[in-house]
């Protein structure tokens, strides 16, 4: 995995079609050109996807796997939804639907976890410790593209916490439990809270952490921070849930 991933959401201005697509098949290209690899369409604008927005897709899709990467679509209207499943988009990349978001409930505190995990990030490690998130992941029931973008939320909650906080001081821990994996990453830097549900800070001393915050959300089913419960800084948890829940006893067994 590179060094840094960019990750951009692209608005698609009215619906995708022969009018449209040479100015987004450039945005996209500019970006993918400039080294980013994980790229949201927003498609909430988009009532209707033509043969030429089809062709976009599918183009720019295989591009992006080529290189290692990731396109997937958001925010899709019931209409263009339709259309995309005639075509079988839904076999090849991600697919979300307008206003689609997996429901996150909190853990009950007597379930424990299947195994857990925990590192500790030094700044000049950063690599290293995304790596060891994504092979932690891969050990999981999620798919490739799934592991590839809660690595990359992961990648984000730890720069966030070397490059803002405190350093050598921060820990990293993944623990699966029956219905999820669980992604902490505590630092010991000033403290700062952010519920699931609350936007991030557009100004302050928190503005630059909060779009890291939007990103990795676009990646993960929750994101919250909160202060840690011991001693001074914060703990970024990201959660994914598992689409087969039953999946993760078998993945326990391996690793044992």
């Amino acid at each position: 995995m590179p060094d840094m991933v960019n990750i951009a959401l692209v608005t698609v201005e009215g619906d995708l079609d022969v009018r449209t697509v040479p100015a987004l098949r450039r945005r996209i290209d500019r970006l993918v050109s400039g080294g980013c690899r994980r790229i949201f369409l927003n498609m909430a604008g988009a009532r209707y996807v033509d043969s030429a927005g089809m062709g976009l897709i599918l183009t720019e899709l295989r591009r992006m796997r080529g290189a290692g990467g990731l396109l997937s679509l958001m925010n899709v209207s019931p209409q263009a939804y339709q259309a995309l499943r005639r075509m079988r988009v839904f076999d090849y990349m991600p697919v979300s639907r307008a206003g689609e978001r997996r429901a996150v409930v909190a853990l009950d505190p007597s379930v424990l976890p299947e195994w857990r995990t925990t590192f500790r990030v030094e700044p000049a490690s950063l690599r290293e410790a995304r790596e060891r998130v994504g092979e932690l992941l891969s050990s999981l029931p999620f798919t490739p593209d799934e592991v590839f973008d809660m690595t990359l939320a992961s990648g984000e909650a730890l720069g966030n916490a070397v490059d803002h906080t405190c350093g050598g001081g921060v820990l990293a821990t993944v623990a699966a439990y029956p219905d999820r994996v669980t992604i902490d990453v505590a630092d010991c830097g000033e403290g700062f809270e952010l519920p699931d549900d609350e936007e991030p800070p557009e100004a302050g001393p928190f503005s630059e952490r909060g779009r890291g915050i939007r990103l990795m959300r676009l990646l993960a089913d929750s994101v919250s921070i909160a202060h840690k419960s011991a001693g001074e800084g914060t703990v970024v948890r990201l959660v994914k849930l598992f689409d087969d829940a039953s999946a993760v006893s078998a993945a326990a067994d391996l690793r044992a």
